[in-house]
């Protein structure tokens, strides 16, 4: 006779997982391999129109760098053209990178930022 609809279907008789007597299952967990996410490291270019002051001010607000760092990496973006300002996940690499476009732009500066693959 076959199951009805409304009653519960019936165990299988020789389950390899199960234990019958208590009545419950074993699953076997498997490790899961996670990679931490890419880095991108977001850079400032040097252009000859953006105030150094401008520039220390964006290291600090956006980067939460103190003076005295902002002022280092200022001037190395003075000296070399580009300097590191932090290294981040993709999405707040761009989210900074954004900002600092925006601050930039309603401050008249042509400042330029970018991010990069670290």
């Amino acid at each position: 006779m076959p199951d009805l609809p409304n009653q519960p279907p019936k165990p299988p008789g020789n389950n390899p997982g199960r234990d019958d007597a208590a009545g419950t299952t074993t699953v076997e967990r498997l490790p899961q391999k996670t990679e931490p996410p890419h880095l991108y490291q977001v850079l400032l270019l040097n252009d000859d129109f953006t105030p150094m002051e401008f520039v220390v001010m964006v290291l600090q607000e956006f980067f939460r760098h103190d003076l005295e760092t902002a002022t280092h990496i200022m001037l190395k973006i003075h000296h070399e053209g580009r300097a590191v300002c932090g290294v981040f996940s993709k999405d707040v690499a761009a989210t900074k990178v954004d900002l600092v476009l925006a601050a930039a732009r309603r401050a008249g500066h042509p400042l330029q930022c970018i991010l990069e693959a670290a």
